[in-house]
């Protein structure tokens, strides 16, 4: 199938064969990252705007790798330090990037629909990098390659979420496409921070870790929002790790041998054990190098959306 959408706003609204697209030619896309020279001139002499407003390692700099490894111009925009802190709006600073004839902006907001918003006041492509706690396509997208790049398949997989599903966008962009390619979802978490209704996007949900580990082919560990926590409901730190953190003891007890990912920013200690980050159940650091195809393929396909048709 060709690619038709203009914009990447979330996994909710794609179909199967959307998703399997970009998977395909993410394939295609990683092999440049083990070249001398790793480039294509896949989007040469577009240009690419990284508009975040909020903080952002990972996914801002494999945005810029991506684009720069396209040969697209990038532009980082911080908007602590640019009109926004003078009060222009989210759809004035779009429609200014839009008439410095810019083609893609890749959007980071903390408000749910901030992507979606933009894209209706644009004409040019808008890639959603995280809005709220609404969807984070790409890195849904990232998790879903490795997991069929290590186990070969996304069908009939058993796939649990553990942490702090109420505040995820990564977990909501993740149940949307692994339940459309197939998987089980299990998400697990204290009751407080599983979200109403979960279960009619195709997820079951247990508050019992030792339970979500049993059958599961692979688990996302998702980061404790502390910082979101105004009202201190929370678990502390410390009883969560000791109720739902992923520790080499715990992973012992399962009889599979079980596939270990994180979206990161880690909280070693809180949510995972070191030990377990870092041991041999764990794709993290694969997830980060695959994130750049990933985010290669969706750059791509969306500009060709814009492309005239001969």
């Amino acid at each position: 199938m060709n690619w038709a959408r203009k914009d990447l706003l979330g996994l909710e609204e794609l179909s199967k064969e959307e998703i399997e697209l970009i998977l395909t030619t993410a394939e295609s896309f990683k092999e440049v990252s083990s070249r001398e020279i790793k480039k294509v001139p896949a989007l040469r002499g577009k240009t690419v705007v990284n508009l975040f407003y909020e903080p952002s390692t990972r996914t801002r700099v494999s945005f810029e790798v991506a684009a720069k490894r396209l040969s697209a111009d990038v532009i980082n925009i911080a908007t602590e330090t640019s009109s926004v802190k003078k009060g222009e709006t989210l759809i004035d600073t779009g429609k200014n990037i839009e008439a410095l004839k810019a083609d893609i902006i890749v959007i980071r907001h903390n408000y749910s629909g901030a992507a979606a918003m933009l894209a209706r006041h644009v004409n040019l492509n808008v890639v959603n990098a995280g809005d709220g706690w609404h969807e984070h396509p790409t890195q849904a997208l990232l998790d879903i390659f490795t997991l069929k790049e290590k186990l070969g398949r996304i069908e009939g997989l058993n796939v649990s979420i553990v942490g702090d599903i109420a505040h995820s966008r990564v977990a909501r962009s993740n149940i949307w496409g692994l339940t459309k390619l197939g998987a089980k979802v299990t998400v697990c978490a204290p009751k407080i921070l599983i979200p109403l209704g979960i279960e009619k996007m195709g997820a079951r949900v247990t508050v019992d870790i030792d339970e979500a580990l049993e059958k599961a082919d692979a688990v996302n560990v998702l980061r404790m929002q502390f910082e979101r926590d105004q009202n201190d409901a929370f678990p502390n730190q410390l009883e969560y790790f000791k109720q739902f953190g992923i520790t080499q003891e715990r992973l012992a007890k399962v009889k599979k041998d079980i596939i270990v990912m994180h979206p990161g920013p880690i909280n070693r200690g809180i949510e995972i054990a070191s030990e377990v980050a870092d041991g041999r159940h764990s794709v993290i650091l694969e997830q980060v190098t695959n994130g750049i195809a990933v985010r290669m393929a969706v750059l791509f396909l969306v500009a060709q959306a814009n492309e005239p048709s001969l």
